[in-house]
């Protein structure tokens, strides 16, 4: 019996990175074998064992054969005559079937090691076409390796775009891309993940709504990179400067979903993107069954974006009614979020990304002013009702029309 450290420790390790967790492969033992040692069991397509002290994944060396369609369809062959070399020919990237063994030493049957170097991602064999999900891997390697200079083999884009046109992404389950597309936008670069799909044509298939964006022109005055997926990818790139938060992320990444349905007889100009886009975002977050808190705050940035761009030109009273809209007073933090979306939506524009951007320290100013009348005095005063409505409306806007005038 022998254990290999096996792939993403052994990658990151090469590469100076800090390993978020490491796998083991065992080649030559049973199951039988293992458990005598006191390791536990738990997987249940193919034998994957517990450590006993440290709790890591150890599995056995195995084989898999592609038997249906989809991601599900494989055919799992563990035994104790299935070397590392046949265990690592099924991993998807070169960089990702590295191999260590007790003494430190690498072992690289299919020139990770050269791939590490070149910084390429590549494909081990002809078999990672059998898993559509490898897409989303690759791309989401691709988002976080960007910033070390690494890219897709052309012969890995081509092979994905293969992938594509048979049909595989089809697929495809909810639960799978969300977890994907949830740990990309967690990346250092998530905008690359998104580039990378729309190479090899999986963005149309997999996430239509963003796809759509690309080749749409916007007003040069305001946006002179013109193209909206373009802008759109500007502005997930600010976003992810400014928030390492992979839901505040994803409302930069669909803010202007609403240009991909804009008339062609209005173009360039977008009027009501922003409803529009809220009730693509509802739709794409239901097919994607993304969490609730995720669905809600990318369509209040979609919906009131524009607002907040033009919150020093709002009158007080639908200042106030913005701030009540985006719920300022009971969820202030989720608000200051809102805000760090839509700074970066502004500077998410060429050669605008250093361009101050006063509206969000005054719409903060704006929150606060309006926050400083509570309803405690006023229900102590016996005000109830529509009264103590009307009265807490009233004054806030007086704070706001005052706020308004100091900052002015």
């Amino acid at each position: 019996m022998k254990i290999y450290l096996v792939g993403g420790a052994v990658r990151d390790k090469l590469l100076g990175r800090t390993p978020k967790e490491r796998d083991w492969v065992v080649v030559g033992a049973t199951p039988e074998q293992m458990t005598a040692l006191g390791y536990r069991q738990v997987g249940k397509d193919f034998p994957v064992f517990l450590h006993p002290e440290t709790q890591e994944e150890y599995a056995l060396a195995r084989t898999e054969r592609k038997t249906a369609p989809g991601y599900h369809g494989f055919e799992v062959h563990a035994s104790p005559e299935v070397t590392l070399e046949e265990d690592l020919l099924r991993r998807d990237l070169t960089i990702n079937a590295l191999a260590e063994d007790s003494t430190g030493k690498i072992i690289d049957f299919y020139h990770g090691l050269d791939d590490l170097e070149n910084r390429i991602l590549r494909h081990v064999s002809p078999a990672f076409a059998e898993d559509p999900v490898r897409i989303l891997r690759v791309a989401r390697f691709a988002a976080r390796y960007a910033y070390l200079g690494f890219r897709v083999a052309d012969e890995t884009i081509a092979l994905m775009r293969n992938m594509v046109a048979n049909g595989e992404v089809d697929a495809l389950v909810a639960e799978r891309i969300w977890q994907e597309l949830a740990k990309a936008l967690s990346e250092r670069s998530p905008a690359v993940f998104f580039e990378v799909l729309r190479d090899c044509g999986a963005l149309r298939a997999i996430f239509p709504e963003i796809d759509r964006l690309y080749g749409v022109p916007q007003p040069a005055k305001y946006h002179p990179e013109i193209d909206t997926g373009v802008h759109t990818m500007m502005v997930l790139t600010e976003a992810a400067k400014a928030s390492p938060a992979p839901m505040l992320r994803f409302a930069a990444l669909t803010h202007d979903l609403g240009k991909g349905t804009t008339p062609k007889n209005i173009l360039p100009s977008h009027h009501g993107h922003e409803a529009r886009g809220a009730k693509i975002i509802e739709k794409m977050c239901r097919r994607l069954r993304a969490p609730k808190a995720w669905r809600e705050m990318a369509m209040l940035v979609a919906t009131y974006h524009t607002h907040v761009h033009r919150s020093r030109e709002l009158k007080p009273s639908t200042l106030l009614r913005t701030l009540e809209s985006l719920d300022a007073f009971r969820r202030p933090e989720r608000f200051a979020d809102i805000l760090l979306v839509c700074e970066a939506d502004a500077h998410g524009r060429a050669g605008l990304g250093d361009k101050p951007y006063p509206q969000r320290p005054y719409m903060l100013g704006a929150q606060q002013a309006a926050a400083s009348i509570a309803v405690k005095p006023l229900v102590e005063q016996g005000l109830k009702g529509l009264d103590l409505a009307n009265e807490l409306t009233r004054q806030r806007v007086a704070a706001l029309a005052s706020y308004k005038k100091q900052a002015s």
